[in-house]
């Protein structure tokens, strides 16, 4: 079952032991990634491979800041399912899928996905799978601080011609 957590403890991470093959989370303060794919790779020590995605706030053409809002009732059951669809669709034996919210500034963790299966194949094209969809068909509104203030961010068209790859 999904979950939603204010922060990730180090003694939380370390702990760690996925009891459902399916880590869906909401985070809005820091994680370390390090713990979590350790744990994660601990998790699934019969798997052949294990893929995982860091993306993180870019410090593109002068962003000062990166926020991301979201409905929760909608983003933690749709963040689920998407993981769920990614399961089902490449066989794996397990997926985590981590999602920063609130104010982040350039080099902060922004998503952290890791997929396991028994196949290489399958656990990149889970991943790929997955960040297509969190970056495009997602539940986020983005925003940008640059020195002239703040603005709305869309996805690129490069954004819906990944995501339509996977129809």
């Amino acid at each position: 079952m999904a979950t939603r957590s204010r922060c990730c403890p180090r003694s939380a991470v370390a702990r760690l032991t996925l009891s459902t093959p399916l880590d869906v989370r909401l985070l809005d303060n820091g994680l370390s990634v390090g713990e979590a794919l350790a744990a994660f790779n601990a998790a699934y020590g019969e798997a052949g491979g294990i893929v995982s995605f860091r993306g993180k706030v870019r410090p593109d053409g002068d962003v000062k800041a990166l926020e991301l809002s979201h409905y929760e009732p909608l983003t933690q059951p749709g963040m689920y399912d998407l993981a769920h669809a990614a399961k089902s669709r490449f066989d794996l034996d397990g997926a985590l899928v981590w999602h920063r919210v609130g104010v982040m500034t350039p080099g902060e963790t922004i998503v952290l996905v890791a997929t396991a299966a028994r196949h290489r194949r399958d656990a990149f094209a889970a991943a790929d799978y997955l960040m297509d969809h969190l970056k495009s068909a997602a539940w986020f509104w983005k925003r940008e601080k640059r020195s002239h203030g703040w603005h709305w961010v869309e996805p690129r068209e490069q954004d819906h011609a990944d995501l339509e790859r996977w129809k």
